[in-house]
């Protein structure tokens, strides 16, 4: 349903730094309700195709690069008003840029290496949860 789920990952960085608990504890905090969610890695095949919006950007092979380098945490995140609301817990891209107390402004390293991400749209969210889970897995 429009307007109460999101999608989001935990990044390569933030699950090798440890903060898998840290980031799910803030998102719980925050009124959000997993409705799925599994740890996995993706191929960099997977990782090109999840990111294939980026494909003439400059950074997209890193991009792949990074998101395919080791395991992620992904969710599918239940709330009332979900995409805008869990922007704003995680923050801007750029963790400099992010209001203290977001998740980027506590865990990410840099513009690349940003902790988390985040759906932008509820259109988004509807393709990104699809991507990554099946129906069955979402409770």
């Amino acid at each position: 349903m429009a307007g109460n789920r999101t999608f989001t990952m935990i990044k390569p960085d933030a699950v090798k730094a440890g903060h898998i608990g840290a980031i799910l504890e803030k998102i719980n905090a925050a009124g959000f309700r997993i409705v799925a969610m599994k740890m996995t890695q993706l191929t960099k095949q997977k990782a090109g195709e999840f990111y294939a919006v980026h494909k003439e950007r400059p950074f997209y092979g890193e991009l792949v690069e990074f998101m395919s380098s080791g395991p992620i945490v992904a969710a599918i995140l239940e709330k009332d008003n979900a995409v805008a609301d869990f922007r704003e817990l995680i923050g801007a891209t750029n963790p400099a840029e992010a209001k203290p107390g977001t998740i980027r402004a506590l865990y990410a390293k840099s513009v690349g290496e940003n902790a988390i991400h985040g759906s932008d749209s509820d259109e988004n969210a509807a393709i990104e949860c699809a991507f990554h889970f099946a129906g069955t897995e979402t409770f």
